[in-house]
């Protein structure tokens, strides 16, 4: 089934160097670690290797937590995301913040660079950036935010990025939120399948609450 290849999205990828990213810098300076602490929503993802993006279309919605680690340059990652009928957990990456290399996503047994955060126009808007290595180079990104209300030029700069990737339009997937299955109360209790690392976690968002890319401006 499809659900269970959802964890490949990032354990693939093979970070190139910084001056492989032609369409934007990399995240840096010392304050990364403030800003990226608390909860993040995933909005949507984009691909160019054909698993990945079937994978993207059975993501409904989940969320990211970011906590500080022992080391003052390691941040903790706690992803769930619902895809198809299970509310998957993940807590086996890391956020590493580097001096020359920016803020890199890693494995935590494997200490393999997964991905890399990108610098957008917003501090409420997180952007990572992975290339997987086959039988040619696939790029994809991942955007989530800090709360549902994504704007239409927060869209924009996200799909520009995508473009300049060389990802098309239809490579393009936003969350539709769709269902509730992630709830706090069920994640609380640690009632969720684990899963390996990936990049396209998500939040479910609380009852009422606007979905991403349902507000303007």
């Amino acid at each position: 089934m499809a659900v269970a290849g959802i964890s490949i999205a990032l354990g693939l990828s093979v970070l190139l160097p910084v001056a492989a990213f032609p369409c934007g810098a990399p995240s840096r300076d010392n304050t990364t670690a403030s800003k990226l602490l608390g909860k993040w929503v995933y909005v949507a993802g984009a691909a160019q290797f054909p698993q990945h993006l079937l994978e993207l279309l059975l993501i409904d919605h989940g969320h990211l937590h970011v906590e500080p680690g022992a080391d003052g340059q390691e941040l903790l990652l706690t992803q769930h995301v619902a895809a198809g009928d299970q509310c998957l957990t993940n807590n086996h990456t890391y956020l590493e913040i580097t001096t020359g290399n920016g803020t890199l996503v890693k494995h935590a047994k494997t200490q393999q660079t997964v991905g890399m955060l990108m610098n957008l126009s917003s501090e409420d808007l997180l952007l990572i950036q992975y290339q997987l290595q086959r039988e040619r180079m696939y790029l994809g990104l991942y955007l989530y935010a800090r709360n549902l209300s994504v704007s239409t030029t927060d869209r924009e700069e996200f799909e520009h990025q995508a473009k300049c990737l060389g990802l098309s339009q239809e490579q393009i997937i936003y969350a539709p939120w769709k269902t509730e299955l992630c709830q706090a109360k069920e994640i609380e209790k640690g009632n969720t399948p684990h899963m390996e690392p990936m990049a396209a976690v998500t939040a479910s968002p609380p009852p009422g609450a606007p979905r991403p890319g349902s507000v303007g401006n």
